[in-house]
């Protein structure tokens, strides 16, 4: 699996390959999301795009004056959207899988936020001061660029966090819009590869330094009951998501988790999320946030 990260340091942007030993090549804003469409889905055309004649400097990643980014995140706010798709998973179609030739009813779709409000890993995680039941959902993230016909490419997936009120979604689900409105964590590693058949790992919700609940999680194509495919189509035949140069995020939705579980996240809770077989770990404390006085 070859793994793409972007990186500001000392001020300028950067794309790595590695993440034992990485080394960095120079990019400006932009010049990732049109190598990706030049690329048309190599990865070896994307790599020396990238590093062909590139100002280059080797970094540890835990140097202070590095900040990953999620990936392709352009500098101006709005032109990139974090968006995604619920009730995907099999566990919550009796366990089946939309039967091929069948009439698509797409799953319902909801709006996060623009790209710039995802937080990274390490970054607190914002709520409501009083939300209802709070869930984590483990999941995956597909990335897709927008050429400058509104023809969107993909780049790769990643992995995130898509921290919610379901509580409030239960309430009623005309609140769903409200229910989303909490922050989400996305890992700055880009897959550059089709979506997996299996993503799994395990949650640990951590309150007062021990730990409060554990569970295991798959998030892969093959959980799910819908085809990628066919989400991702469905989706792109609204222009307003094809916005030319726009990027896309995707999440497609998550399985069980610890809300149906009977746990309840409270404020300051730690939730670290293992996608193990993919070396990935997203953890982040939860904060919950008042109003400002109007």
């Amino acid at each position: 699996m070859t793994i793409l990260f972007e990186a500001l340091y000392k001020g300028n942007r950067y794309v790595g390959f590695d993440r034992d030993e990485p080394v960095l090549y120079r990019v400006e804003d932009g010049r990732l999301a049109a190598a990706v469409i030049a690329a048309k889905g190599s990865v070896s055309a994307l790599r020396a795009s990238l590093t062909s004649g590139a100002e280059s400097v080797a970094v540890a990643l835990d140097d202070p004056e590095l900040r990953l980014l999620p990936p392709l995140l352009p500098e101006a706010s709005g032109k990139a959207l974090l968006s995604g798709f619920m009730g995907t998973h099999k566990k919550k179609w009796g366990g089946k899988t939309f039967v091929e030739g069948d009439e698509f009813t797409p799953p319902k779709w909801f709006f996060k936020g623009f790209g710039d409000w995802a937080k990274l890993p390490g970054e607190p995680l914002t709520v409501p001061a009083e939300p209802i039941a709070l869930i984590e959902e483990p999941e995956i993230v597909l990335v897709y660029v927008n050429d400058e016909e509104g023809r969107p490419h993909y780049a790769g997936y990643t992995f995130g966090n898509d921290l919610c009120d379901i509580g409030l979604h239960r309430k009623d689900p005309g609140y769903n819009p409200y229910c989303k409105l909490c922050d989400t964590a996305v890992a700055p590693w880009l897959f550059l590869d089709t979506p997996p058949t299996t993503a799994s790992g395990r949650v640990t919700i951590t309150r007062g330094g021990e730990t409060a609940w554990q569970g295991d999680f798959d998030c892969g194509e093959d959980a799910l009951y819908y085809r990628i495919q066919d989400m991702a189509a469905h989706l792109f035949s609204f222009p307003a998501v094809r916005r030319p140069g726009l990027i896309n995020y995707v999440l497609l939705g998550a399985d069980e988790a610890s809300f149906h579980d009977g746990f309840r996240i409270a404020d300051g809770d730690r939730i670290d999320i293992d996608f193990a077989s993919h070396g990935v770990t997203i953890s982040n404390d939860v904060r919950f946030l008042a109003p400002p006085a109007l």
